[in-house]
């Protein structure tokens, strides 16, 4: 069992900021923002290549209200999901990084090289 499914289970603590019967909504413990949040699905999906349409619609507006529920939503936000190892995913459970509370930068890119994949 994942990590995340533990905490659904209420076998590991988390700093939950909004739950319902599908999605449940908190804390990252290793922040990378004044406001950093991870959104997940209830049920056991692995990746956004793996969600279906259906997860996802609903889970848009979730996420809309996570980003309410912690003042952010007017200031502006980030949403980032990784997914696979070449995208940076720890978690093999499909979860959404609400970043926000600050001006963002986006400067953990800055050294890729783009040459030779266009």
């Amino acid at each position: 069992m994942c990590i995340f499914c533990k905490i659904i289970n209420n076998e590991l603590p988390s700093n939950i900021v909004l739950e319902n019967d599908d999605f449940m909504a908190f804390h990252d413990i290793n922040p990378k923002a004044p406001v950093h949040i991870l959104a997940i699905p209830k049920i056991h999906v692995e990746s956004f290549n793996e969600v279906t349409p259906s997860t996802m619609k609903n889970m848009t507006k979730f996420m809309q209200d996570v980003a309410k529920e912690m003042g952010i939503d007017e200031s502006g936000y980030r949403v980032v999901t990784n997914v696979g190892d070449d995208g940076a995913q720890e978690v093999k459970h499909l979860h959404f990084h609400i970043l926000g509370g600050a001006k963002l930068a986006w400067s953990h890119l800055s050294d890729a090289d783009p040459k030779g994949k266009f």
